[in-house]
């Protein structure tokens, strides 16, 4: 079965900083994202994709984009990818 929407963070290769959203199309709304076609991104191109994850109802994705966006999913989002982030270069003090 294919779970049809995607909770997805960016990260700005320009100034480091995280975009968080949902779709149900990745590899589109990741073209449109680095294609300057979303304006709350367009001045932080190039992004790149550096998580995702899939659900299969529409209300549970967007509760966990919500979730992402507060100072609580910012810390464990973090706490989760800090591998990822430390090969990536994320500066250290930005933990």
């Amino acid at each position: 079965m294919i779970l049809p929407y995607c909770v997805y963070v960016l990260q700005s290769e320009k100034d480091l900083l995280f975009y968080h959203g949902f779709t149900t199309n990745i590899e589109n709304r990741l073209r449109d994202h680095n294609a300057g076609r979303t304006i709350s991104t367009s001045k932080r191109m190039p992004l790149r994709l550096i998580f995702c994850e899939f659900y299969l109802c529409k209300k549970d994705a967007m509760r966990r984009e919500k979730y992402f966006k507060t100072t609580q999913g910012k810390r464990m989002l973090k706490l989760m990818l800090r591998n990822t982030l430390k090969k990536i270069g994320y500066p250290l003090g930005h933990f």
